[in-house]
């Protein structure tokens, strides 16, 4: 072997070495935030005054909402069943004492968005978690037996659009949008979800990249198995969080980087999940 070939691989080898050097101290911060990516108590509230959450009615959405307005927040709940809303909000009012908005809005509808554009004027928009979405069906399916389309990219896109448009000229916010383990890998049986949710990580990766200069982090949270309504409340474990603990964790990491897991079981379950997808068939 020629000198230029040894100097070649040596080269190659430092690489590989400083990127899972690099891997490993990103995955460090998982087990240590408090040393890694401290948080000042006034972070979320120096954001703005309001923090807009879809999706907001149970689940996910309903423990960002109270995680949220315990930080200092007050809350724009957008959902879909309105009787869902406001026992939420008289619960969030009643624990905190913050202020709660709440608008009634079937995402599955192209004409909503004026009407929750009109409804957010003139409020101090810090914080957007884009978290609605939905299973069409909760069992397996193959894709001619499913439906045609699935409206959780439009959704996404459009209400970060009408958040954005806020943020810029203010030079600050978060938008937290929520995807799912199964748009990490190829997802038979729920091609369309995984495929949606695979959207949803890279739009949002991509919109960091045009926003972070501008001091807007944008991050995708990407929760693999969360007990809720979606997921007709599986047990919680060491692996399926709780709403609660899951959202309580994830916003731990909101300044790690463009995608987070949320929590650290989750973390490691994606390593395995990726290190299966990339390994050869036969």
């Amino acid at each position: 072997m020629g000198e230029f070939q040894q100097q070649l691989l040596t080269l190659f080898g430092g690489l590989i070495c400083l990127f899972t050097l690099v891997k490993c101290i990103i995955f460090l911060k998982y087990f240590f935030p408090p040393v890694w990516n401290a948080l000042p108590q006034s972070f979320f509230r120096s954001m703005g005054e309001w923090a807009v959450v879809t999706g907001a009615g149970d689940g996910i959405g309903k423990a960002y909402s109270l995680e949220l307005a315990k930080r200092g927040l007050n809350i724009v709940m957008i959902s879909r069943t309105l009787e869902k809303l406001q026992k939420v909000a008289t619960e969030i009012e009643q624990v905190t004492g913050r202020n709660v908005k709440i608008i009634q809005a079937d995402f599955t509808k192209d004409y909503i968005y004026e009407n929750i554009e009109e409804s957010l004027q003139g409020l101090e928009i810090g914080i957007l978690v884009n978290n609605v979405g939905m299973l069409h069906n909760p069992l397996p399916c193959r894709f001619l037996n499913g439906t045609d389309t699935d409206e959780v990219g439009l959704r996404c896109s459009t209400m970060t659009r009408i958040i954005l448009k806020q943020m810029e000229p203010r030079q600050k916010g978060l938008i937290l949008n929520l995807s799912s383990g199964l748009g990490t890998f190829p997802c038979p049986l729920y091609t369309i979800y995984s495929a949606s949710k695979a959207f949803v990580c890279t739009f949002s990766k991509a919109l960091q990249a045009e926003y972070k200069a501008k001091g807007i982090i944008i991050q995708v949270v990407t929760p693999y198995a969360v007990s809720t309504p979606m997921t007709m409340y599986q047990k919680p474990n060491l692996i399926t969080k709780t709403a609660e603990d899951f959202v309580r964790e994830s916003l731990i990491y909101v300044t790690v980087g463009e995608e987070t897991f949320g929590c650290l079981a989750h973390e490691i379950l994606v390593i395995k999940f990726n290190n299966y997808y990339r390994a050869p068939r036969v």
